[in-house]
């Protein structure tokens, strides 16, 4: 099993480009499923959950040309709508595969999804949803069975604003018959993209960017080309990584409109910010940063996939701050081993109080999932001696080459 070292040394200095986002790459790729026409996708993330969902469509009978960050896949010889556990389980973007499969060829058997155990991540949305537009669902030995003739229109508004469950519901339905209006829509940037991707396919969408989108079905769509947008996480992780090492950075080919909360946070904590059209670069002058207050929430608020980052951040600066978890109620599974490196963290419940410390101490630790690991390196970045990063598994799902790009802002971090 791979594992990270990471050596503390100082300063991160120079500049990163960032990926296109894995969680806007993920519901593309399964909209490919709704067009018996090629989909030809750019900017794609080599991460291993792409990985996953193109292994995962080969095993339904699509064809791919993979080509660096670009990506053509090829739908019209589907002979399977079968989405089994052994690939799924590690992966909870694969239940994105059900809207489509349902939509476009009538039935779907996919898996109860996997993927980080942050917390109870219910597919209630997704089946209720789907239910609204005529289907009828069984789930019967961890799997879901989906079967309806043709989709129908309906209005139907989501208890909580899910991602996956709005953008499983907007592709279904785009080749329903008539017109579905879904109220309390997630307003995250990656529904927004793939909102307009389907648009370019030919579906009729209107409340792009609001929280009620409004479908009218049409009887199939066409292939198109589409771009990936930058990963906004990614973006953040590395901005967090420059604050906590007191250091300058400045990452690349990013959207800053992505990152309105998690900037104001970071000049809060003390550091300067500066942005372009396509690029964001933060300075803190060589000093510690302060601790700042977190509160996870939806979309446009703090999103929880920086929470992480941000107590790693925390249990560096100056002061005490507060953490609060909204949204899954396992994701402070990173605070024991940031523990071990001598952070000062006690929980609450759902909230984490942090009292900073000048300096942690580098040990072994293990990395829970995603975003945990890249709390364990940001923290690691800036500990005294070696932290031994195990489990890194995790990272790799959502993160492209981070090691080597760290590597090239300074950091000493080695993969053994």
């Amino acid at each position: 099993m791979e594992k990270i070292i990471v050596t503390g040394n100082g300063p991160l200095h120079g500049e990163v480009r960032v990926a296109g986002a894995k969680n806007a790459a993920l519901p593309i790729i399964a909209a490919s499923l709704l067009s018996a026409e090629p989909l030809h996708i750019s900017n794609v993330p080599g991460v291993r959950d792409i990985d996953t969902a193109l292994k995962l469509l080969t095993l339904l009978g699509c064809t791919m040309e993979r080509s660096g960050t670009d990506l053509s896949i090829d739908t019209s010889h589907v002979h399977s709508v079968y989405a089994p556990y052994e690939l799924v389980k590690t992966m909870r973007g694969a239940i994105l595969l059900l809207g489509p499969l349902l939509a476009r060829f009538g039935e779907a058997d996919v898996s109860l999804p996997g993927g980080c155990a942050i917390g109870s991540r219910p597919v209630n949305e997704h089946i209720k949803g789907l239910q609204a537009l005529g289907a009828e669902i069984l789930i019967e030995a961890g799997y879901i069975k989906a079967k309806a003739q043709r989709l129908r229109g309906a209005h139907f508004t989501f208890d909580i604003p899910s991602v996956t469950a709005t953008e499983n519901l907007l592709m279904a339905a785009c080749l329903a018959e008539g017109t579905t209006v879904l109220e309390n829509c997630a307003l995250e940037p990656e529904v927004g993209d793939l909102a307009r991707l389907l648009v370019a396919m030919g579906a009729g969408i209107q409340g792009v960017g609001t929280s009620t989108l409004t479908i009218e079905g049409v009887e199939s769509l066409r292939g198109a080309c589409h771009r990936v947008p930058p990963d906004r996480i990614e973006t953040g992780t590395f901005l967090t990584a420059a604050a906590a090492t007191r250091g300058s950075v400045r990452v690349l080919d990013t959207n800053p409109d992505f990152l309105h909360h998690v900037l104001g946070k970071l000049e809060q904590a003390g550091a300067n910010i500066e942005l372009g059209p396509d690029w964001i670069h933060l300075d803190t002058g060589g000093k510690r940063c302060r601790a700042v207050h977190i509160n996870t929430a939806p979309f446009p608020a703090f999103p929880t996939d920086m929470q992480a980052q941000f107590m790693a951040l925390n249990a560096l600066a100056e002061g005490s701050a507060t953490v609060v978890e909204n949204i899954f109620e396992n994701r402070f599974m990173h605070v024991a081993e940031l523990q071990r490196m001598g952070a000062d963290i006690e929980l609450q419940g759902h909230t984490a109080i942090v009292h900073g410390r000048e300096r942690l101490q580098g040990a072994p630790v293990m990395a829970t999932d995603l975003r945990a690991s890249a709390c364990l390196i940001i923290a690691a970045l800036a500990a005294d001696g070696d932290t031994t990063i195990d489990r890194v598994y995790h990272l790799d799902r959502g993160y492209a080459n981070i090691d080597r790009k760290l590597a090239e802002l300074g950091a000493i971090i080695q993969r053994i």
